[in-house]
């Protein structure tokens, strides 16, 4: 779920301390975790291509920049110049939570549910990821009053332009949460000899309307989301921890160094030493000029 400033007057000197807080708190390229789990910063100096990524259930704020998104046929755009984000993980047990009481308040919802939505951000939302901001430059503040502006964050979510399609993506009838529960599992070991009966049947559906359900959500079926999954996890575990491909390969689940080779470069355009070297130069480039940017 993303969220784009549109609103004027007071709303821009929020925006202002927004960027002004975001650049403090996260000066370096790239995505810097913040001091509440699940919270992340994002800062991109330059555009880049269209490739393929995976997305945790998350809210993203853009306090600056432009992004366009893709999920199967569909876009999105993440739209507020340099992209800064905030990227909020979604803690599905608090959401379910507050979906719950907001349904015998508001009525079912009835809104068709997908994967990813964009949204203008809202004045009570934007008060709320401002004093979340805020917070996070206090250590002490940080850890008494993070908590519990990430729960309202959640609330403006769910109450906002897009909340009724996000409530209804969590009620049983349209299956969300066992998919999100299925999500879970796969992420949580990606070493482990997964198959599709197992995993609809851990969700509690069956095999067809489990098949049908997640690539409803996630715009693939489950088992390219799996590797997919997987040959992410090694990108990022070989350019952050130096990993060679084949021990990358091997903490992911795959037998055969060769096939993880193909499927690697059938997915990123690249063979994995090719993909590592690029990112890095790229990194490096990027890095000289902000550098340079900034003297």
């Amino acid at each position: 779920m993303s969220f784009q400033p549109l609103f004027a007057d007071s709303a821009d000197r929020v925006r202002r301390r927004m960027i002004e807080l975001h650049t403090r708190l996260a000066p370096d390229e790239g995505d810097t975790p913040a001091a509440i789990d699940g919270v992340r910063f994002i800062r991109v100096s330059r555009p880049a291509p269209r490739l393929p990524v995976l997305y945790e259930p998350s809210i993203v704020v853009v306090c600056q920049g432009r992004k366009l998104g893709y999920l199967g046929e569909r876009s999105f755009v993440y739209d507020a110049q340099q992209y800064l984000a905030i990227s909020i993980r979604v803690d599905l047990a608090v959401i379910a939570e507050l979906a719950i009481l907001l349904d015998e308040t508001l009525g079912a919802a009835v809104s068709e549910p997908h994967g990813v939505y964009s949204t203008p951000l809202d004045a009570p939302l934007a008060d709320a990821v401002l004093r979340l901001l805020e917070t996070l430059a206090s250590p002490h503040d940080t850890r008494v009053l993070g908590p519990s502006i990430m729960r309202e964050i959640a609330y403006r979510v769910l109450t906002g332009a897009q909340g009724d399609a996000i409530r209804a993506a969590l009620v049983q009838q349209h299956h969300f949460g066992r998919i999100a529960k299925a999500l879970r599992r796969i992420h949580a070991d990606l070493q482990a000899d997964l198959d599709v009966e197992t995993l609809a049947r851990e969700a509690g559906m069956s095999l067809a309307v489990f098949h049908a359900q997640f690539k409803h959500v996630t715009a693939t079926s489950p088992m390219q989301y799996v590797k997919t999954a997987r040959l992410h996890q090694a990108r990022l575990m070989m350019v952050q921890n130096g990993l060679g491909a084949g021990a990358a390969a091997a903490r992911v689940g795959y037998a055969s160094a060769s096939q993880f080779s193909r499927e690697f470069k059938r997915l990123f355009g690249r063979s994995p030493g090719d993909e590592v070297r690029a990112m890095r130069d790229s990194s490096d480039r990027t890095a000289g000029a902000v550098a340079a940017a900034q003297r």
